[in-house]
């Protein structure tokens, strides 16, 4: 079991003395500055490469390649590729965050569980009890509670990976507090907000279009409309067969059902390059990783989703590059179809250039790259520090918490 209370200096600095001197932390300094608990690899790295023992300690000598036949474990990997931009320190000056080895220099606390990749391994279906996963759970859970690095902020400075729907379901309200790291607020709306937690994108599932330089990339695209995948959804998802039924018929789209699988991956990497616009219902939460594996491809996502929130709107505003429909919009016959079909082709390119121009954004990499994803959602953690901050003063004053509602 983990011990109940924090070490003051993490054990990391004993392994990696060079990481130390390499990254001092000054006053007024504008990174973000991150302690990152020592969890033994069971809780993250090891879930990766079980080759690696579980209480091991987890440094940037035994960190792991991500494996990129992960196959679906890849849409939810935000987890892995925050915690290996902390183990590894570039020198290039790019990334958002410096990492401290003393807890009473940090900005917040991040806690490397692999939560949505934990329940991928250990939960075959949601009725089982007392899974490998919950364990997890509990035992980070007990540590910290007991950690005085917790108890000091009530847990408001921990910064948390939750980004699968199901992740870390068990004991999440334990950890409210936190920041969470979201893909969307489907399943955990009545626990977590735009005003405390990040919302992350997806790993995309298509390969990357790096050489997207056609002289007339309108007319190269010659199908007006894509989608491909699942109909047949939960919640939300529902709207996904309606849109089948409405949908078939029309010459220029094409709307397949279809499952996941690697030919289906390499066939929707053709079929997103050779299409104007890729369509984007929501999945059995408001979001899902077709959007994403549409930015990359540089085909102008279609949102269909009323309750989807977006990464990073603070600083992109995706009206730039997309295109938008409420549900019931999209479900009048023929409008969505004509409405696309009026945008002209200068319209349709001014989005299609802000899209090359952003699509670095929603990137996930090793090492971490100046305005990649992984950095962009330090950038959010940022942004939430002084609410944090007011927060956790205030508390250590007030005699009547929240006295003024």
């Amino acid at each position: 079991m983990l011990a109940g209370t924090l070490d003051y200096k993490s054990r990391l600095a004993s392994f990696l003395p060079q990481l130390t001197a390499a990254v001092p932390c000054t006053e007024g300094s504008s990174l973000l500055r991150v302690y990152m608990y020592d969890l033994p690899a069971r809780f993250n790295i090891g879930l990766v490469d079980s080759s690696i023992r579980g209480d091991s300690a987890v440094t940037v000598v035994n960190f792991p390649a991500w494996r990129w036949n992960e196959g679906l474990r890849r849409q939810h990997s935000v987890e892995y590729w925050m915690m290996a931009s902390i183990i590894h320190r570039g020198g290039d000056g790019s990334l958002e965050t410096v990492r401290v080895f003393d807890p009473d220099d940090a900005d917040v606390f991040f806690v490397p569980f692999f939560s949505s990749l934990s329940f991928n391994l250990f939960v075959k279906n949601m009725t089982e009890e007392n899974t490998v996963d919950e364990k997890l759970q509990v035992e980070l859970v007990n540590f910290l509670h007991g950690s005085e690095y917790w108890k000091r902020s009530g847990g408001r400075d921990h910064v948390i990976p939750l980004h699968h729907p199901n992740a870390f379901r068990h004991h999440r309200d334990s950890v409210n507090s936190s920041i969470f790291i979201v893909a969307d607020f489907g399943r955990i709306m009545n626990i977590s907000s735009l005003t405390k937690d990040v919302v992350a994108p997806y790993g995309h599932m298509v390969d990357s279009y790096m050489n997207d330089d056609t002289s007339d990339p309108f007319e190269s695209r010659s199908t007006l409309l894509f989608f491909r995948g699942r109909t047949l959804r939960k919640d939300e998802g529902k709207i996904r067969a309606k849109l089948h039924k409405l949908l078939n018929g029309f010459e220029d789209v094409v709307y397949q059902e279809a499952y996941a699988s690697e030919e289906g991956f390499k066939a929707s990497t053709e079929q997103m390059r050779s299409s104007k616009f890729c369509l984007h219902p929501a999945g059995d939460t408001p979001s899902s990783c077709r959007l994403f594996d549409a930015i990359v491809s540089h085909c102008i996502p279609v949102i269909i989703s009323d309750k989807i929130e977006l990464p990073f709107e603070s600083e992109l505003d995706y009206k730039e590059f997309s295109i938008f429909f409420s549900d019931e919009e999209a479900l009048r016959p023929g409008y969505m179809v004509n409405e696309l079909r009026n945008i002209s082709q200068e319209e349709w390119t001014t989005m299609w250039l802000k899209l090359k121009s952003i699509s670095h954004h929603f990137e996930y990499q090793y090492p971490s790259k100046k305005g990649d994803a992984t950095n962009m959602i330090w950038r959010q953690v940022r942004q939430k520090v002084s609410a944090v901050k007011l927060a956790v003063h205030r508390s250590r004053r007030l005699k009547i918490p929240d006295w003024w509602r």
